[in-house]
C-alpha cells in the first residue's frame, strides 16, 4: 500500500552529502572496470590485443569522463560568502530526471566487458583445441592389426549386402 500524504523531500545538506557519496561510488566503479579490462586484455592477453582492444578502451574512457564530469557539474554545490550551503546541486539519486548519466556509465561498462569477455573463453578454447582436442581427434587409430582386419571384413560384408538389395 502506498504511503498517504506528501512525499518527503530532502534538504540541501542531505542532497549535497548523497551527491558526494554517489560521485565517489561512480569513480570507484569506473576505475575498477578500467583496471579489470586493462589487466585482462592488455596484460594477460597482450599478444592477442589489437587496435580494437585499444579503441574500445579509449572510447569507454571518453564516455566515462563525459558522464562523470556531467554528473559532477550537475551536483556542484553553491556556497555563500560565509561558507553556508546555498544549493546542494541537482539530486543525482532521484529516480527520474536529468541525472541519468549513470545509465551511460553502466551501459558502457557492460558493452566493454561484452566485447572483451569473449576473448578469454575463445582463447582458452583455441588453446584446448590446438594442444589437446585437435591432435586427439585427428590421430590415427592405434588399434591392433587384427581389429583393423575384422573391421574391413565387416565393411565388405555390409557393402555386398547393400549391393544385393539394389
Amino acid at each position: 500500500m502506498a504511503p498517504k500524504g506528501k512525499v518527503g523531500t530532502k534538504g540541501k545538506k542531505q542532497i549535497h552529502e548523497e551527491n558526494q557519496d554517489t560521485l565517489k561510488f561512480y569513480i570507484r566503479i569506473i576505475l575498477g572496470a578500467n583496471a579489470i579490462y586493462a589487466v585482462v586484455n592488455l596484460l594477460l592477453f597482450y599478444n592477442s590485443s589489437t587496435f580494437w582492444t585499444w579503441f574500445f578502451l579509449l572510447f569507454a574512457v571518453a564516455v566515462y569522463v563525459g558522464g562523470y564530469r556531467s554528473m559532477s557539474a550537475m551536483a556542484k554545490p553553491a556556497f555563500a560568502e560565509d561558507g553556508s550551503l546555498l544549493d546542494g546541486g541537482i539530486d543525482l539519486n532521484m529516480e527520474q530526471g536529468m541525472a541519468e548519466f549513470h545509465n551511460y556509465i553502466f551501459t558502457t561498462i557492460t558493452v566493454l566487458f561484452a566485447f572483451s569477455s569473449h576473448q578469454a573463453p575463445a582463447r582458452a578454447l583455441h588453446l584446448l583445441w590446438v594442444s589437446f582436442l585437435g591432435p586427439w581427434f585427428s590421430a590415427e587409430s592405434q588399434a591392433a592389426p587384427e581389429e583393423n582386419e575384422k573391421n574391413e571384413k565387416k565393411q565388405r560384408r555390409q557393402e555386398r549386402r547393400q549391393m544385393k538389395r539394389f
